[in-house]
C-alpha cells in the first residue's frame, strides 16, 4: 500500500475535480490518499516524515509544483508533477496520463531526477521587539527550487543599492530594479526574463542576475555551489523578499539576505530521462533552419 499526499491549485476547479477522480481511484484500489484545502494543508515538511509518505502529486502548473517541491524536498519525498497550467516546465504528465504515470510508479517503473536547491536565509537588522511586530523573527530560511529576488516594491520607486558579498568577501554595490539569484532549473523562469543564461538544469551553480541595473557592470555570474551569496540593502528604499514567485518579507535598509545551495535537492519522478534541450525548443517554437 502508498501513502500519497496531493498538492492542488485551489483556484483550478479542474484540478481539484480531477485530485478527486483520482483519489477515490487511489482509495480502491487499497492507498491511502492525503489531501488537503490548498498549498499550505496539503503538505507539511512534518507531516511528510510523519506519515512516511512515498508520494507527493501536484495539480496545477509550475507554481503548485514549487509549492509541492518546498514542502517536500526537506524529507526526501518525490513529486510528481501534473500540469493544468501554462508552460510546465517542471511537471512531468498531462492529465490524461496520469492515471497510467500511477500505475507505474505503483509497480516501481519509474525514475526520480535531483535537481538542486537553494537556501535562502533573512538576516533582519532589528527583530520585531526592536521595531514593532510587523518585523519578522531576525533570522529565518527557506528553500527555494528556482530563484530568489531582492527587488523594489510595487508601485516603482527608485532603483535600489545592494551591497554583495561572495564567500565572505566583498565584491560590489549594485543599484539596480533588483537582484536573482537562480538555481539551473531556474534559469529559465524570471532569470530568462532578465536575460540571464540558460543553464542545464543536472548542473550545480548559482546564477547571479542584475535585474535593470543602473550600472556599467551589468553581466550575469555564475557561482560554485559550494560559494555563498549575500545581499545587503543599503539605500533606495525599502525592498521586497521574493522566493519562488511568493513575497515573502518586505525589508529595510541594513536587512541582508544570504543564499547558498540548499541542503535537500528536489526530487521529480519521471518516466524516461527528460530532453531538456527538446522542452526548450518546444516551448519557445524554435525550429530548426
Amino acid at each position: 500500500m502508498a501513502n500519497v499526499v496531493f498538492v492542488t491549485h485551489p483556484e483550478r476547479p479542474d484540478a481539484v475535480a480531477l485530485a478527486g477522480r483520482v483519489g477515490s481511484w487511489l482509495r480502491e484500489q487499497g492507498h491511502e490518499v492525503r489531501a488537503g484545502e490548498g498549498h499550505a494543508q496539503a503538505l507539511t515538511p512534518d507531516a511528510a516524515a510523519e506519515h512516511d509518505i512515498d508520494l507527493a502529486v501536484s495539480f496545477g502548473g509550475d507554481g503548485t509544483m514549487l509549492r509541492a517541491v518546498e514542502q517536500a524536498s526537506p524529507a526526501g519525498v518525490p513529486v510528481l508533477g501534473v500540469n493544468l497550467g501554462q508552460l510546465g516546465y517542471l511537471t512531468e504528465v498531462e492529465p490524461a496520463g496520469l492515471q497510467a504515470a500511477l500505475e507505474r510508479f505503483l509497480v516501481g517503473d519509474y525514475g526520480v531526477e535531483e535537481r538542486m536547491t537553494l537556501q535562502v536565509a533573512l538576516d533582519c537588522a532589528s527583530s520585531a521587539e526592536d521595531a514593532g511586530d510587523h518585523r519578522p523573527p531576525p533570522t529565518r530560511s527557506l528553500l527555494a527550487l528556482n530563484e530568489m529576488v531582492v527587488e523594489k516594491p510595487v508601485p516603482p520607486g527608485h532603483s535600489i543599492r545592494l551591497a554583495a558579498s561572495i564567500a565572505d568577501r566583498p565584491f560590489i554595490t549594485y543599484a539596480a530594479d533588483g537582484i536573482l539569484v537562480a538555481t539551473p532549473t531556474g534559469s529559465t523562469a524570471y532569470n530568462l526574463s532578465a536575460r540571464g543564461p540558460i543553464v542545464s538544469p543536472h548542473l550545480r551553480a548559482l546564477i547571479v542576475t542584475p535585474v535593470s541595473p543602473h550600472m556599467l557592470f551589468d553581466r550575469p555570474l555564475i557561482l560554485e555551489p559550494s560559494e555563498t551569496f549575500r545581499l545587503e540593502l543599503l539605500s533606495g528604499g525599502p525592498a521586497v523578499l521574493v522566493v519562488d514567485g511568493s513575497c515573502v518579507e518586505h525589508l529595510e535598509p541594513g536587512d541582508a539576505v544570504e543564499c547558498r545551495a540548499g541542503p535537500h535537492p528536489a526530487r521529480l519522478v519521471t518516466f524516461g530521462r527528460r530532453d531538456f534541450h527538446s522542452i526548450l525548443k518546444a516551448k519557445f517554437n524554435l525550429t530548426d533552419r
